[in-house]
């Protein structure tokens, strides 16, 4: 009797420990990715917007889809990436198989960091989309870049080799 008195009093102790222990430590910081990491436009966007000769394919848009793409690029701009994602997924339940809202919901994951969902999104615009001219860069410039952050180094290679074969330059005319 008196030793279960005394695990309890000691358990007792324990736990109040603990919790004065838990009380004193401030909270560990929550990580939330509020702005683009620098990188997405100078990587993805811009050479593929460079290298855009040739031919390109742009699907038809939905006009409530373009406006909702348009406040996600705004809100992008501005830092707000998870009301751009929320906006981009509103549009992808308009026009669930396009590609461009697809790569563009990519890249707003690249530039959080999840790099996973950045991967997959990207990897699904290719397989909706052309595979030629701007978006096809872009989706694998993606991709290497997210697969390269995922440590997956031959993957990253893989897909950038694969970006070579998305330029296509009509023939000359006469």
């Amino acid at each position: 009797m008196r030793m279960t008195r005394i695990f309890k009093a000691l358990a007792v102790s324990l736990f109040v420990l603990m919790l004065v222990g838990c009380a004193a430590q401030p909270p560990a910081p929550v990580e939330t990715r509020s702005e683009p990491q620098p990188g997405v436009e100078e990587l993805v966007r811009a050479p593929a917007a460079d290298e855009a000769r040739g031919l390109q394919v742009f699907p038809l848009r939905n006009p409530a889809v373009a406006e909702l793409s348009e406040a996600a690029r705004q809100a992008e701009s501005e830092g707000d990436l998870d009301r751009a994602a929320v906006l981009l997924e509103r549009a992808l339940r308009i026009q669930a198989r396009d590609p461009e809202l697809l790569q563009q919901l990519a890249e707003v994951h690249l530039a959080r960091g999840a790099y996973e969902q950045a991967d997959s999104y990207a990897s699904r615009s290719f397989d909706q989309g052309p595979r030629v001219g701007e978006i096809c860069q872009r989706n694998w410039r993606t991709m290497a870049l997210a697969r390269e952050r995922m440590n997956q180094p031959e993957a990253a290679r893989l897909a950038r080799e694969r970006l070579e074969q998305c330029q296509v330059t009509p023939p000359p005319r006469l």
